[in-house]
Parts: structure tokens; sequence; C-alpha cells
């Protein structure tokens, strides 16, 4: 079984795919078996532990109609853990969106996740004696209702590279010293298979990256858009894409100079990114037009993403060198999707263009969906 899981981590460098593989391996009833499993990641520029994926069902009915449709179907490991692309990410996910909202300060936090990045060694909760030697008021226990549990440190060589959290919360299956024997076994391979994804992953930014406004640039952004359309059109699933550009950002450059106009950028691609998911993907296409590529998104909503934007965009002061006060400034956006109004990546493009125009010339600081009446 560890053989096999290992062959699937070398499969990939995408850290998410890495993560999926660990999660799924965990939670199989063909892998270790736990109901739920969750890797928190060390940030060493920030010094915190951050949560970065969550696999488990969202409830007790959940956890039943999926053990009972992986037994009729007689799903194996190796095809759970084949299944990113269909299985992956899951927007829906109410376990994975709490676990990826939490950020503790390793110097300040003496919870169990900490504890475990600290001291680099497992903590098994799973009786009432151990369950004692923890605090009544660590976050991370209350927050998932945890009860008998086990932590793993994920180790690099010599750094910890991050915590595994598992239990059997629907099933109250006991956990024994073998299941925590096979776990830290497995832990010692996907310590190394993140670090090495993690360097990969480093090296992909690096030269994929705008320099200006650090958000992905246009060659990446192409590639990924072809890629969120093969995989959309394999599931039958929906991809939308929002095309934006800055209002009068010509004379504005023209008033303050270049160096004003560039710092307005970053600080535009830090309002984007802070207005979208973490799957979704923002790039700069060229000069002051931007990109969003919204994987798993129907057009209405996506039109609402944008108008949500627009609004924060809108509503934000820049400052004016010239007049030394805060000025706002608008943002004109167009929305397309597949497979709705386009079926593969340049003619999605160009629909999103006509719909940016259309924004452009019905007065600016808008949204505009993409319409056959716009061709």
């Amino acid at each position: 079984m560890l053989y096999e899981i290992g062959n699937a981590m070398r499969s990939t460098l995408r850290l998410d795919e890495i993560l999926y593989i660990i999660l799924t391996s965990v939670t199989a009833h063909e892998g270790l078996g736990f109901n739920r499993a969750m890797v928190f990641l060390v940030n060493e520029t920030n010094n915190t532990l951050e949560g970065r994926m969550g696999i488990g069902p969202d409830s007790g009915e959940d956890a039943h109609s999926i053990w009972k449709h992986l037994e009729k179907e007689q799903t194996t490991l190796d095809e759970l853990v084949s299944a990113y692309e269909e299985f992956g990410r899951r927007p829906d996910s109410h376990l994975n969106n709490l676990v990826t909202k939490i950020q503790l300060p390793l110097e300040t936090s003496t919870g169990i996740l900490s504890q475990t990045v600290k001291k680099r060694h497992p903590f098994n909760i799973i009786d009432s004696k151990t369950k004692k030697t923890i605090k009544s008021n660590d976050l991370v226990v209350s927050l998932f209702n945890m009860n008998y549990f086990v932590t793993v440190p994920l180790l690099a060589k010599d750094r910890v590279v991050g915590v595994m959290l598992v239990d059997n919360f629907y099933s109250k299956k006991t956990i024994t010293k073998e299941d925590i024997w096979k776990l830290n076994m497995f832990a010692n391979q996907a310590g190394l298979a993140i670090e090495n994804s993690q360097e990969f992953e480093r090296t992909l930014v690096l030269s994929n990256t705008d320099r200006l406004t650090n958000l992905w640039n246009y060659g990446y952004f192409q590639h990924q858009l072809k890629e969120e359309i093969k995989r959309a059109a394999r599931f039958n699933r929906h991809v939308s894409l929002l095309m934006a550009d800055l209002d009068f950002f010509k004379s504005f450059n023209d008033n303050f100079g270049h160096l004003t106009g560039d710092k307005l950028l970053q600080e535009l691609a830090g309002i984007l990114r802070k207005s979208c998911r973490e799957v979704d993907l923002v790039a700069r296409y060229g000069g002051e037009e931007f990109a969003i590529i919204l994987p798993e998104t129907f057009k209405e909503k996506a039109y609402s993403s944008a108008e949500r934007i627009r609004k924060t965009v809108s509503a934000t002061y820049f400052y004016d060198p010239k007049t030394k006060t805060k000025r706002k400034i608008g943002i004109s956006i167009g929305v397309a999707s597949f497979p709705q109004d386009a079926q593969e990546k340049n003619s999605l493009i160009a629909c999103a263009d006509k719909a940016l125009y259309a924004a452009k010339n019905t007065g600016r600081n808008r949204v505009c969906m993409f319409s056959k009446e716009l061709e």
C-alpha cells in the first residue's frame, strides 16, 4: 500500500495534487481508513501554520452515502488517488472551507498543532487519559469537535513542513497502535513529497509571475485557461472568465506619471487577489487589463463575483500625488462562460473581451455579460 501511494505521489509535482493524494490515501478504506484528514503547512515567512486542505464527509449522512457508493462501485485506492481532476477541488466542501481559513501563529500558539511542529513528534489522543493532556480551549480541537485523534509532523530532511490531523469522527472506530504506526510510516513519505512540490511551485511561480503585480503572467494564464476548459468539458462542468480593464488609466498615467500608475496597478492586484477564491486564477493580461479564471462557476455567479470586485475597486481610494489627496478610480469588467458562450480558449477570451468593451461603451465602471447581441 505504501509503495503504491509513493508511486502516486511521484506522479506529480503540483502541491494541491500531492495533498489530495496524501489525504485520499489516509481516508480511503483501501488506504489507512480514517474518516477525516487535514493538512496544515508551515509558512516560514510569516512563522504561521496554515490550513491547506481537508478531506472527509461533512455529515454522518454524507459519510454513509460515500461509503455505500464506494462499496457498490468497488472503487480502488489507485482509482481514488487518480481522480484529482474530478474530485480534488470541491468548493462546496464545508470541511475543506473550514480548514483553509485556519492560520495559527507558531510563536505564541500553545495548541496541539503548533506543539506538533515545535516538538517534532506525534500526539496520540486516543483515550480518556491522553485526552486530559489537551487544553479545553484548543481552537482546532473545538472547531472540528474532535474527541480522539492523532497529529503527525510532516518531516522533510531537517525541518517540519507541516502537520497532518486525522480522526474517526463518524465511525467512532478505535484508533489502534497499528493505525498510528502506519500513519507515521506514511507521513515520512508525505513530508518529502510536499517539500519537493514546494520547490517546484517556487520555481513555477518565479518563471510565470508578472514582476510588477506578482500576479500570474499572460503565458501562464493562456495555459491554465486551456487546461480549465479541458477539465470542464471532460466532467460536464462550467468555467467562467472575467476580463477587467481600469477606466481612464492612460489619462491617469499622463497626469501623474508611470511610477504612480505602476503603484496603482500593484494596489489593484492586491484587491483582485483578496476578492477571489483560492481556486481562482488572477493574471495580468497586459497593461492595465486583467484576467480572472473562475473554475466550477456558472455565468450568473461569475457576474456576481465581477460586480463585487467592481464595487470594491470603486470604493477604494488611491493616492493622488499631484493634489496630495486620495481619489477613486473605476473598473470595467466583461464576463463569459464555457460552455454557454464558447467551446474553446480563444473564443472564450474573445467573448469576454466583447463584453468588456460593451461595458466601456455603455458608460464604464460596470459589468457586462456576453450575449449573442454583442457579436
